[in-house]
């Protein structure tokens, strides 16, 4: 009986997260943007819904970069993605874009010790109330996370990137803001033609089982180019990894409502009272 009850529970949750929309660049993830040549600005300028940023604790600075033997003094959390943003947020009053419709996600991913980087981050936030208290922006921590039991210790604006094939108690669930994978888990699909139809299902499961959730899902290591983007579509995955800014926000604007049909009958997710959205896709945020 139970095992029935939690079935149709997964199936509500699914239908409720999952809708028909159109996708656009809010759907985008800007994926370790600091290697674009224009960090943060390019993904910016095409009104990505995600930038992510690898980070390493040295010698008390939070330094952007993917490996340690590529940490360069100047390229620091704060002048390359924290500053950026609170000028932005000032210039749009309070927003992180001049249309307030659109949502943005700065993923921290942490490369050191998750306890010790994510409390220097936090103390460095402190300096930055207009980013902590911006509501159109999210701050989410990926990579190297303290353990899941002390998620909710940490202030309130901090959001963490769950791990899609991880089970998470109730508590811990609820700080996690989106779910995270290696596409290569799930298929050998190479991006070209069409996922074989086994692979197709498994991925299908994990990308319903993020949904029953009300989290949105993400895959790395995914094919960054227009038929993988196609695939990814239609598998209902909500963000969309790239190296490719341009190539992909083109692919986007072009991209004609009539070309994603949802045909499983989903309902139109319905906000309760009190509660606000944050990017399509994303489950709402309780307003406090």
């Amino acid at each position: 009986m139970n095992k029935i009850v939690f079935s149709l529970l997964l199936l509500i949750g699914t239908a409720t997260f999952a809708q028909p929309k159109q996708y656009t660049t809010a759907n985008a993830h800007s994926h370790n943007d600091y290697e674009q040549p224009v960090p943060l600005h390019t993904a910016y300028s095409e009104m990505f819904g995600s930038v992510e940023a690898d980070v390493f604790w040295h010698n008390g600075q939070l330094l952007v970069a993917h490996k340690a033997e590529e940490l360069r003094p100047g390229r620091t959390l704060e002048e390359m993605y924290l500053k950026p943003l609170a000028r932005l947020v000032k210039k749009n009053k309070g927003h992180i874009y001049a249309d307030t419709s659109r949502r943005l996600q700065l993923m921290i991913d942490l490369k050191t010790n998750g306890d010790t980087t994510l409390r220097t981050l936090v103390e460095l936030l402190q300096k930055y109330p207009v980013l902590t208290g911006c509501s159109s922006l999210q701050i989410a921590i990926s990579g190297n996370r303290p353990d899941v039991s002390a998620f909710t210790s940490y202030p309130a604006y901090i959001g963490f990137d769950g791990e899609l094939e991880k089970e998470y108690p109730a508590e811990a669930l609820s700080r996690i803001v989106m779910m995270s994978a290696d596409l290569k888990k799930y298929t050998s699909w190479s991006g070209n033609g069409i996922i074989p139809a086994s692979q197709w299902d498994s991925l299908q499961r994990a990308v319903n089982h993020a949904h029953a959730l009300r989290k949105p899902v993400r895959f790395w290591a995914s094919p960054d180019f227009t038929n993988a983007w196609y695939q990814l579509i239609k598998l209902e995955v909500d963000y969309i990894n790239t190296d490719s800014i341009r190539a992909l926000a083109g692919f986007l604007r072009k991209l004609p409502a009539s070309s994603f049909k949802n045909e499983t009958g989903y309902k139109t997710y319905q906000m309760e009272p009190g509660w606000s959205s944050f990017t399509p896709g994303i489950p709402p945020i309780k307003a406090h």
